[in-house]
C-alpha cells in the first residue's frame, strides 16, 4: 500500500480504519475516538484544515513559493495562484548580493567542525559541483539530507546518534504516469480511481482535476488526460524494514520494459470493457522511481513502544555542536508539513547557540 510501502501483513487493522478503508463502519468509531498510533491516519483527529489542495506538480510549486519568498527576483509573481506557471530565473538563484543563496547540483560530502565540537565556532561543508571538490564554512550548518546518509556524511557524531540514523530505513516506492489520448473508457465504466490488491500497480486513478491561476484541466472525455499509478515494491512475511530493503533491490533490477508490459497489461484488464485498447490509447508512460522514498513512521507491529524522546528519529536529529539535523526523517513522518517543522526547530535550535 502506498501510504507505508509494505504488504497488508505489516499494516495494522487500526491504522487502515484511520485512513478510511473499508470494513469499519459496522464499529461505529468515530474520528479522534482513539489514539493516535502512527503518522498516517487522518481518521484519529481533525486537522481542521481544507480537505486537499493539489497543485498540479505535487510539492515542487511548494518549493517554489519557499524560494519566491527567500529570493524575490528568482520567481515572479505573488500569489500560489500565479507561481504554478511562473518561469524561475534560475540565474538569480546563485548572487553574493542577497542575503539568500541557493547553490544547484552541488553535493554535499563532508561536514566537520572546525576543532572540538564542544567549543568550534565554525562548521566546514565540502561539496562536489561539475566533478570539482568545493568548501564553505559557516557558523551553523543544517543536515537536511536523507538521515541515514548522515553518519557517512559527518563520521565524528557520537556511535548511538550514529546508530539512532542508520535505523531510519526509507520506503521504495514507484509513482507512475501514463498519458492518455482520452478518459473515454473511464467514462463508460463510470471509474474514477481503481484499488488492486495484489497486481502489479496497487492503485491507480485519473489525475485530480485543479485549476488554479493560469492552468486549467482538461474537462471533455475526449482531451487527453494523465493516470496515476502506485506500486509498492515489498516482499510480504518479513518485518517492515526488510521488505523495503527487498523492495529497492527489486527496483535495481527491473527494467523499464517490464513496467510498460505490466502497465499495458494491467490497464487493458482493468478498462477493456469501456473501449481501452493500450495500443492506441497509451501515448507516453513515466516511471518515478524512489528507492528511498518516503521517511519512515511509527509502526505499532515492529517498532518498540517507547515514549517519543526514545524513538531513533528522536534520537537521530539531536543537535550536534553548530550542526543540526532536519528533513521529513527528522519528524518520523512523510509530509510537506514535517520537513518543514523539522527545518524550523533545527534552525531555532542554532539560533539559540
Amino acid at each position: 500500500m502506498g501510504e507505508w510501502g509494505v504488504g497488508t501483513d505489516a499494516v495494522s487493522a487500526l491504522d487502515c480504519w484511520g485512513i478510511g478503508l473499508p470494513g469499519f463502519d459496522g464499529m461505529k468509531l468515530a474520528k479522534g475516538s482513539i489514539r493516535r498510533m502512527g503518522f498516517t491516519p487522518a481518521g484519529y483527529e481533525d486537522t481542521g484544515g481544507s480537505l486537499k489542495l493539489h497543485f498540479p506538480d505535487g510539492n515542487a510549486t511548494i518549493a517554489r513559493l519557499l524560494i519566491r519568498n527567500l529570493i524575490p527576483r528568482a520567481v515572479p509573481g505573488n500569489s500560489a495562484e500565479d507561481v504554478v506557471t511562473s518561469r524561475v530565473n534560475y540565474a538569480q538563484l546563485d548572487r553574493g548580493a542577497t542575503p539568500v543563496r541557493v547553490r544547484l547540483n552541488s553535493t554535499a560530502i563532508r561536514a566537520r567542525h572546525l576543532g572540538d565540537p564542544a567549543s568550534a565556532s565554525h562548521v566546514e561543508v565540502t561539496y562536489v559541483r561539475g566533478g570539482k571538490a568545493f568548501t564553505a564554512r559557516s557558523h551553523g550548518t543544517v543536515l537536511a539530507c536523507y538521515n541515514m546518509m548522515i553518519p557517512y556524511l559527518c563520521p565524528e557524531l557520537p556511535p548511538a546518534q550514529k546508530d539512532a540514523l542508520h535505523q531510519l530505513v526509507k520506503t521504495p516506492l514507484v509513482y507512475t504516469s501514463v498519458a492518455l489520448r482520452n478518459r473515454q473508457a473511464f467514462d463508460n465504466l463510470k471509474l474514477h480511481r481503481v484499488y488492486a490488491p495484489g497486481s502489479y500497480h496497487t492503485y491507480f486513478h485519473l489525475n485530480p482535476h485543479v485549476n488554479i491561476g493560469g492552468y486549467r484541466s482538461p474537462t471533455s472525455a475526449d482531451d487527453p488526460i494523465l493516470v496515476h499509478m502506485v506500486r509498492t515494491p515489498c516482499k510480504a512475511g518479513l518485518p517492515e524494514h526488510d521488505q523495503n530493503r527487498l523492495g529497492r533491490a527489486e527496483l535495481l533490477s527491473t527494467t523499464f520494459e517490464t513496467f510498460e508490459r505490466n502497465i499495458r497489461d494491467q490497464l487493458a484488464r482493468t478498462l477493456k470493457a469501456g473501449g481501452f485498447d493500450p495500443a492506441r490509447d497509451i501515448t507516453a508512460i513515466t516511471v518515478n522511481r524512489w528507492p528511498h522514498g518516503y521517511a519512515p513512521e511509527y509502526n505499532p507491529l515492529f517498532d518498540a513502544d517507547v515514549p517519543e524522546a526514545q524513538r531513533p528519529h528522536v534520537i537521530g536529529r539531536t543537535q550536534f555542536g553548530r550542526i543540526a539535523i532536519a528533513n521529513s526523517d527528522s519528524g518520523g513522518g512523510a509530509y510537506t508539513d514535517s520537513a518543514i517543522n523539522q527545518g524550523h526547530r533545527a534552525v531555532m535550535e542554532l539560533l539559540r547557540t
